[in-house]
């Protein structure tokens, strides 16, 4: 699936505008910080002095922690872009798409379990084997949980269901979160759409483009307040 010129145009564009605020944070801090080395320069040798300095080295160190995470942010929004903008090559091998959600749901229990999610799974007890790239089919699966745990930011239930629905594998996830609004939800897999301030605004929209590229389709039900559920359909392999 290729990115029209307009399209990048319009990406890069969004990009940009990302790419401020972080840039913004740091070199205010970067300012500040300067300012407190500054003043731990100009403090006395008496003991006021050395009080003073330790305070302005103590918040000289959280301001270069927030310059971390500001850079830590700026990475993944970089890494976001090249993922999505990128030609979506894949590498098919037969596989069973239980088993690799079993897997992915093993990989991601533990980030659940620090955010109070509580993972529940009703897994098909045949195989349900598709063409597809593992790895990437994992990344669209990584960013529907990386969804569903930033709407449930006092934690929830996070339900993995697959099963078989004619010729094909049907993938479930759903959670208790938030919720999206309906004037919201025809535009959530629209690039840079994301209205949260941790969200890269590319995770829907590159797991809809992988989806895509394996032709199946992604699918979204959801009520404000009680939750979100995306249905990935894909094509189960020819015997």
């Amino acid at each position: 699936m290729k990115i029209g010129v307009e399209e990048l145009g319009k990406l890069t564009g969004e990009l940009a505008h990302e790419i401020k605020n972080p840039l913004s944070t740091i070199k205010i801090n970067l300012k500040l910080i300067a300012e407190e080395l500054e003043g731990v320069n100009r403090a006395g040798a008496d003991q006021a002095g050395r009080e003073d300095s330790t305070r302005r080295f103590t918040r000289a160190l959280r301001k270069i922690a927030v310059i971390q995470k500001e850079t830590d942010r700026l990475e993944q929004i970089l890494d976001s872009f090249l993922c999505y903008i990128g030609r979506t090559e894949l590498q098919l091998a037969s596989v069973d798409i239980s088993l690799l959600i079993s897997d992915m749901i093993d990989f991601y229990s533990p980030q659940a379990h620090s955010h109070s999610i509580i993972i529940r799974q009703q897994l098909y007890d045949r195989p349900l084997v598709c063409k597809a790239d593992e790895g990437m089919l994992k990344q669209a699966i990584l960013n529907l949980f990386i969804n569903a745990r930033q709407a449930m930011s006092d934690g929830g239930e996070l339900l993995i269901r697959t099963y078989r629905r004619k010729k094909d594998a049907v993938i479930q996830i759903s959670d208790t979160g938030s919720g999206i609004a309906p004037d919201k939800l025809p535009h959530i897999f629209d690039a840079y759409y994301s209205s949260r301030p941790q969200g890269s605004g590319l995770g829907l929209p590159t797991a809809k483009k992988i989806v895509e590229a394996h032709n199946g389709t992604i699918a979204v039900d959801s009520e404000p307040g009680k939750g979100t559920s995306f249905t990935i359909r894909l094509p189960l392999q020819t015997q």
